[in-house]
């Protein structure tokens, strides 16, 4: 693993899981949040973001955590290793849940309310963004592809490594 992009539901822990796994295996983590969002919440422009994601992808070892749909093909093209975590979406807003209010490492401020769109966003991801990763898994599945069901499978992972 010298390219390892990290996906799934927002709340799913990919970056949590992303941060354990760059200790382990000693290699560069980077958060699309944090090359996506400003501090007061708003976005960078789009070529800003598509300049910091390359800048990434020309390095010859990465760990990329994050969705993105709009760059999904792109970051599995240019990886060795795709990790999905691919939790129901309970899990996902009970994550989302317990991480407001606190300071987070892959996010450029603390989010303090709870954003009604966006935990709408999570309970839908499985039926309208899960099928589109899916067919990129299918598509790529030349690719080292590991997939989660549940926190267990990923926390033993993480211990097996």
């Amino acid at each position: 693993m010298q390219k390892v992009i990290i996906i799934g539901c927002p709340g799913s822990g990919k970056s949590t899981f992303s941060k354990s796994l760059e200790s382990i295996i000693n290699i560069p983590l980077y958060h699309l949040d944090m090359m996506f969002w400003n501090e007061d919440k708003t976005t960078v422009e789009k070529s800003v973001f598509l300049k910091r994601l390359s800048e990434v992808l020309t390095k010859d070892s990465w760990i990329i955590d994050g969705n993105f749909s709009s760059t999904m093909e792109q970051r599995m093209n240019e990886c060795d290793t795709v990790i999905f975590l691919d939790y129901p979406p309970d899990i996902c807003l009970e994550g989302v849940r317990a991480r407001r209010g606190k300071v987070r490492f892959d996010m450029p401020w603390i989010e303090t309310e709870e954003d009604a769109e966006f935990m709408d966003y999570i309970r839908n991801f499985n039926e309208q963004r899960r099928p589109q990763i899916i067919a990129l898994l299918e598509k790529f599945k030349d690719k080292n592809i590991v997939i989660f069901t549940s926190r267990a499978e990923a926390d033993e992972f993480l211990k097996a490594y």
